[in-house]
């Protein structure tokens, strides 16, 4: 009988246990334990399912977030989701995977987002456009890519240092490598051809690398601004090389 008594004891205390992990409020779930990058509002449910009226982080703001845990992923030492949001136009749609060590991991990435939210972060004002992503894997250590292997197509690109008008599209295909994250550049139907190679360093320098000419369809003051640049080749096209940090 007192055997009998112990193992209803234990499993009465190991169901209240699962009881409060699986209905742990993921707003309070979000106080103890949210990255400083990351803001979180309007939270209801759990960790394991719920949803948030705003998120932003590192300039990118979505609405009417949702996730749903993968609990097979615990088994890894990761809290993995399927996550989906709302940016101000467009779409996003991810798996997503918090590592012990604060590693973020999205994989199957895809999503539509508007240039503009990424203006701020990368310090051009009035950037505009919109922008397609398609990623097997990005990976994050407090905000800073650390490993990117997909593609980014932008259409109506408009950098207004450059010129007032969109300068049509662009292609981005981004690998990892053992010395950091090394994309391809290439325009789609940009009004400059374009063929270039963009590196990303650990210590969170860049450096872009390419040769461009100007298409008879591009600004006159933007075909002015690309015949300063350094004659790279016999076949008119010029050298373009930009760095700094991000």
């Amino acid at each position: 009988m007192i055997q009998r008594n112990r193992s209803l004891t234990l499993l009465a205390v190991l169901t209240l246990v699962f009881a409060l992990v699986i209905t742990f409020p993921a707003r309070i779930a979000y106080q103890w334990a949210s990255p400083p990058y990351m803001k979180l509002s309007g939270i209801q449910g759990t960790i394991w399912s719920g949803n948030a009226r705003e998120f932003s982080t590192n300039g990118v703001y979505l609405r009417d977030l949702t996730w749903r845990m993968r609990p097979l992923e615990l088994f890894t030492g990761k809290a993995a989701y399927d996550i989906s949001g709302s940016p101000v136009s467009g779409f996003f749609e991810s798996e997503i995977a918090l590592g012990l060590g604060g590693t973020l991991t999205l994989k199957n990435l895809s999503a539509s987002l508007p240039l503009q939210m990424f203006a701020g972060a990368a310090n051009i004002a009035g950037l505009s456009g919109a922008a397609s992503l398609q990623f097997e894997r990005l990976e994050l250590e407090s905000g800073r890519p650390t490993a990117m292997d997909g593609t980014v197509d932008v259409a109506n690109l408009v950098v207004p240092i450059l010129s007032s008008s969109s300068i049509g599209g662009y292609r981005a295909e981004f690998f990892t490598q053992n010395n950091g994250i090394v994309a391809s550049v290439e325009d789609t139907d940009g009004v400059i051809d374009l063929a270039g190679s963009l590196q990303l360093n650990a210590d969170k320098s860049y450096a872009f690398l390419g040769q461009v000419v100007a298409k008879p369809s591009a600004p006159e003051g933007l075909q002015r601004q690309i015949r300063f640049l350094p004659v790279a080749n016999d076949r008119g096209q010029h050298e373009l090389r930009l760095e700094g940090s991000y």
